[in-house]
């Protein structure tokens, strides 16, 4: 529960990934890959480490995931991959019934994710939560990734931010050092740990 001492809301930035909905990425791209494939773990990595360029949108879709498809081994109908690419979440009860309760209460909350575009799209449709968003930065629309500063800017630009007032929230320390150099008011989420986030955040609000 969250204690409401200030009458003016704060502004938001939320982290979608291991923040708003859990993700298993891995174990959804290793059922793509025939069995008995040869180094399949060197196959996952080949294919992560290209994975933040094209959530910059600096690889086009159309050139990402036919060879996401090759280097997995997956011979397969696209539509089949797409399939397994978005389903890879699952929802954190815990944080939607916080940001619930915050949208409920008049803040201004702005979904802040190095995300790509099947992903976001997904979410925005199977989720309900996302409703309670008032906007969003996504990185493959911007040619940046967090924690590059440049995508903090655009974000405090766009949505006409406040830093000393803005509330910043992800589960990565790299994004959260990020946050910090920007002047925003950080937390390091992790699930299991919700409500030392609760707690933390009723200091603030």
């Amino acid at each position: 529960m969250i204690n409401h001492s200030e009458t003016k809301p704060m502004d938001f930035l939320f982290d979608i990934g291991n923040v708003i909905v859990h993700v298993d990425f891995i174990s959804s791209l290793k059922k793509l890959m025939p069995d008995g494939i040869d180094e399949p773990d060197n196959r996952l990595h080949r294919l992560l480490e290209r994975k933040d360029e094209f959530e910059a949108g600096r690889i086009p879709p159309a050139d990402y995931f036919p060879w996401a498809a090759e280097t997995l081994g997956f011979t397969g109908k696209l539509e089949t991959f797409m399939e397994a690419w978005v389903d890879i979440f699952s929802p954190n009860e815990p944080m939607w019934n916080t940001i619930q309760e915050l949208h409920r209460t008049k803040h201004r909350l702005i979904l802040f994710s190095n995300i790509n575009e099947p992903h976001i799209h997904f979410l925005q449709k199977q989720y309900p939560v996302f409703q309670c968003f008032a906007g969003g930065i996504f990185s493959y629309q911007t040619g940046h990734i967090k924690p590059e500063q440049e995508i903090y800017q655009l974000a405090i630009k766009q949505y006409e931010l406040v830093p000393e007032r803005t509330i910043y929230i992800d589960d990565l320390p790299a994004n959260i050092e990020g946050g910090k150099k920007a002047d925003l008011i950080c937390h390091q989420y992790q699930a299991e740990r919700h409500d030392e986030f609760l707690n933390w955040l009723n200091g603030i609000i």
